[in-house]
């Protein structure tokens, strides 16, 4: 009974192997005529009893199925295809560098290679075009076919991202991190002679061979910057964008572990604490980055909206003042800084209210004002220069000129006023 049984494996796994060899025959025919219709149908049937086939045998139809759908992708360049196909080769590389060969490895790579180049072809148009829904797939499905092209993994996660589709940006931008993506590219460069432009020349054979022929001289080599503090502040941005300020944090705070003197990530981080409400937090983080960067305008001008948030007037001045110091067209400081003065205003109408029927008093209280008045006035006055077309600040002006008793300049004010209206 045990060797009738035995006979009757035996058999059925002759007649598997017959199975597998025959729909790859007939697969391998439909490849060489192109008739990659015909070569998808014998794969799928002999796709189910590959499993246990051979190495060879499952190296060939790797091969012939990685075949297949590259040629299918031609007429039909669908995210399916394409993706089948590289999967195909990519089984087929491992499974040939385990056993040692390259038999089909060869064969196959021409086919990736014409696959790489006609779909990056077409995602880097797609993303030229502003199509980032596309390029998003495009680009990911050529990192996918060549694992070693990691800059198409950094450009589809940027496409994911700008077509607000966060959820595969983020997805992408993980993998980035987590294969250690650094983006660092080595440059070499030289000044071209005649335009005296420096220019990337791809790579030292080509740089040297310029500066023997005196076309270019003065050469460089030089590495860019590591991309990783960059794609973690963009998981940061993810979440943002999710709402998930939280998690932004966290992730800022890692990206900072990496580049702790990056101004740009101190900023974000503070950005995100500000959402929060940890106005603290914010303005710890901002005099942090105004140290690694004691020039930047910007970052004086947002401490001081803090510090006037949080009731500290005259430090709110203080920091516009050093912004406009920095930039001397800086308008919103200008209107920032007329605001934080003309705060006291409200207390003294409030001790005006409180006199109306004391004249010495309530005149002593008013000459206060028009002197306040006269002091903010050329801050607003500075700020119409840069932009006379501001109703808000020709309307604030209107009203300094006309309780200060300046009436031919409240009057040229008017009629500003009324012609934007």
């Amino acid at each position: 009974m045990k060797k009738t049984t035995l006979l009757l494996l035996a058999f059925f796994i002759s007649l598997t192997t017959f199975a597998q060899k025959n729909e790859l025959k007939v697969a391998d025919k439909a490849v060489k005529k192109l008739n990659y219709t015909s070569a998808k149908s014998s794969i799928s049937q002999a796709e189910g009893l590959i499993e246990n086939a051979d190495d060879k045998l499952k190296a060939k139809f790797y091969f012939l199925k990685g075949e297949t759908y590259a040629g299918l992708s031609k007429t039909e360049p669908t995210s399916d295809n394409y993706n089948t196909a590289s999967e195909a080769f990519n089984a087929l590389f491992a499974l040939e560098e385990k056993m040692g060969s390259k038999k089909y490895t060869n064969l196959a790579e021409p086919s990736l290679n014409t696959m790489i180049a006609d779909l990056s072809a077409k995602g880097i148009k797609s993303y030229q075009d502003k199509n980032y829904d596309a390029a998003k797939s495009e680009l990911y499905q050529v990192y996918n076919l060549s694992k070693n092209d990691t800059a198409f993994l950094e450009y589809a996660a940027n496409s994911a991202y700008l077509a607000k589709d966060y959820d595969m940006a983020l997805i992408y931008f993980k993998e980035l991190r987590d294969i250690g993506y650094t983006g660092i590219l080595t440059e070499y460069t030289a000044k071209n002679v005649e335009t005296g432009e420096r220019e990337n020349l791809g790579s030292k054979i080509q740089l040297d061979l310029m500066i023997k022929s005196k076309q270019y001289e003065d050469p460089k080599v030089t590495t860019t910057e590591s991309k990783q503090p960059s794609i973690i502040k963009n998981i940061a941005f993810v979440y943002i964008e999710k709402g998930d300020n939280e998690k932004a944090i966290a992730a800022v705070k890692s990206a900072r572990d990496v580049a702790p003197d990056d101004v740009n990530l101190i900023l974000t981080e503070a950005n995100l604490q500000i959402k929060l409400g940890n106005k603290d937090e914010f303005a710890s983080l901002m005099n942090e980055a105004i140290k690694l960067d004691p020039e930047n305008a910007t970052l004086y001008f947002n401490v001081g909206v803090i510090s006037g948030e949080q009731g500290d007037l005259e430090k709110a001045k203080e920091y516009y003042n050093k912004a406009i110091e920095l930039k001397p067209d800086y308008i919103d400081a200008y209107i920032n800084l007329g605001s934080a003065m003309l705060v006291k205003d409200q207390d003294l109408v409030e001790e005006m209210n409180q006199n109306l029927s004391n004249f010495d008093k309530y005149d002593a209280i008013k000459a206060r004002q028009v002197t306040l008045y006269k002091e903010v006035i050329p801050v607003y006055e500075t700020a119409y220069e840069l932009n006379p077309d501001d109703i808000d600040t020709v309307r604030t002006l209107m009203s300094l000129y006309e309780n200060a008793e300046m009436e031919d300049k409240f009057a040229e004010m008017k009629k500003k006023y009324d012609s934007l209206k």
